[in-house]
């Protein structure tokens, strides 16, 4: 039995993950850290598990920890779990910069623990089939890539550019460049990317439309955008379309769903059905933890890394106005 400390509840994944940490067995939630007094309590509440009053006791109690604060306070709580000798699965992007990604992903590795990137899309049945078939050449060569993640804006912290790191470019454009590197087995060479606020209005990016070029002959855009209105009928979406030398294939994670017309919430909505590529992640991490060893379909520190990296080159090339290079760090 591995036991588990939350460290922040103040993502929206938080509550995914902890229900589907109490399905998974060899795993056992022991309690709440926040550096938000408040908050852990209405999180202690919420999930019926103990809060921790100091950050030491939380990690002298667990052998592992799942974090879930504001961006910008990822590196901090890693480093201090990585201190303490426990394995960390951190919610991204991994960090507010390259540097601190770096920081986090050194010191796992000289403390030997792991380390692991929460990006659950790699988790998607979906996904999997689309990459196998790329993969075996159903397709032919790979040409290039479209890529979707469009969503609701979050409010909250996500909109507080010195917790967050940026706007909706910082949120959304990691999970697709993950799934991008994972397909191809290449990395991002250059980045080029437009972004505006015209939906929201606000002091940060609510829309963004992102061009890689990887090193690969392969290119790929991408929609990382907060695009969909209150009313809409779903949070948002991810979706690939692949083109290659002899057809294309599209995938779309989250079509699975049934419609629901709501008195309760005054708007119809969609409820999502098939598999829960959050169990599928926490689940993984949960062997990896038995295991000693990374689950072969988890992203890594440094998978997380490179995605912040990538998003450091899409702001970069919108002060140039032009393609930046992408600086990878070892």
């Amino acid at each position: 039995m591995k036991n588990i400390v939350l460290l922040s509840s103040a993502h929206l994944h938080a509550d995914a993950y902890i229900h589907e940490l109490s399905t998974v067995s060899d795993a056992r939630i022991v309690g709440v850290y926040d550096n938000d007094p408040a908050r852990a309590e209405a999180a202690g509440t919420r999930y019926g598990i103990p809060v921790f009053l100091a950050l030491d006791a939380a990690l002298d109690a667990s052998d592992a920890a799942i974090i879930c604060s504001e961006n910008i306070h990822h590196e901090m709580f890693a480093l201090e779990a990585i201190k303490a000798g426990k394995h960390v699965l951190c919610e991204k992007p991994l960090a507010t910069t390259p540097e601190a990604a770096l920081r986090m992903v050194n010191a796992a590795d000289t403390a030997g623990v792991l380390l692991m990137t929460a990006f659950p899309c790699r988790f998607s049945p979906a996904y999997q089939q689309f990459k196998q078939l790329v993969n075996s050449g159903a397709i032919g060569d790979l040409r290039a890539l479209r890529g979707t993640n469009q969503g609701m804006c979050p409010g909250g912290w996500f909109v507080q550019k010195e917790l967050s790191g940026g706007g909706a470019v910082t949120d959304h454009t990691v999970h697709v460049t993950d799934l991008l590197r994972d397909l191809t087995g290449s990395e991002v060479e250059s980045v080029y990317c437009e972004l505006g606020n015209g939906l929201l209005h606000g002091d940060f990016e609510d829309t963004g439309v992102v061009t890689l070029e990887f090193e690969k002959d392969v290119f790929a855009t991408l929609d990382a955008s907060w695009s969909r209105p209150k009313s809409f009928t779903t949070w948002g979406n991810v979706t690939l379309y692949a083109v290659g030398s002899k057809g294309t294939l599209e995938m779309d994670m989250f079509n699975q769903e049934g419609m629901l017309y709501s008195d309760i919430k005054g708007k119809v909505g969609v409820q999502n059905w098939g598999s829960s590529i959050d169990r599928g992640m926490v689940a993984a991490f949960v062997e990896s933890l038995l295991s000693g060893t990374l689950h072969e379909k988890a992203a890594s520190g440094t998978d997380g890394l490179r995605a912040v990296e990538v998003v450091e080159a899409a702001y970069a090339s919108t002060i140039a106005l032009q393609p930046a290079k992408v600086n990878h760090r070892t």
